[in-house]
This record gives structure tokens, C-alpha cells and sequence, in this order.
């Protein structure tokens, strides 16, 4: 049913939103309304993935220049663990 149609079925005063989920639209805006649903969920799980990424891994870059600054480890050891897992290394050649 198009809008034009629906919009000539709708009581032209009082309308409520009860006689919209009433009418046989009701499975359509339970789809949409799902699919919002799960579209903003994935957006904010992904945000939090990114920002929990980025924490970790500036915290491991504090940890490691903690151990450099200390002489535990030295700046080359730093470099490499830094970079291990990185698809594009500085050694890889």
C-alpha cells in the first residue's frame, strides 16, 4: 500500500499512533523499527571496540617507554614489540 493510499485511510482528526500500529502496517514498522534497533547497537559496539583498541594500545606504548626510560629493555627491543602484529614492519624486507 503506498503513502498516498495510507494517507486517505487516516482519520483526518484524532489520528494516534494506536490506530497506525492497528493497521495492517504494523509488521512493516515492526521491521524498521528492529532493524534501527540493530543498526545503532552495531554502530555503538563498534565505537566501543575502536576506543578499547586505542586505550590498550596506548597503554602498552606507556608501559613499554616506562621499560626503555628504566634501561629493562632497549629502545630497538621497544620498537619491536611496538611494532610485532602490525601487518607492515620496518624488518620485513
Amino acid at each position: 500500500m503506498n503513502l498516498l493510499l495510507l494517507a486517505q485511510k487516516a482519520p483526518e482528526s484524532g489520528g494516534t499512533w494506536a490506530t497506525l500500529v492497528e493497521s495492517e502496517n504494523m509488521a512493516v514498522l515492526v521491521v524498521f523499527a528492529a532493524g534501527a534497533i540493530i543498526a545503532v547497537t552495531a554502530i555503538l559496539a563498534g565505537v566501543a571496540k575502536k576506543v578499547l583498541i586505542a586505550r590498550t594500545r596506548e597503554r602498552t606504548r606507556q608501559e613499554v617507554a616506562a621499560y626503555v626510560a628504566e634501561g629493562t629493555m632497549t629502545a630497538d627491543e621497544g620498537e619491536r614489540l611496538l611494532n610485532a602484529g602490525t601487518k607492515n614492519h620496518s624488518d620485513s624486507k
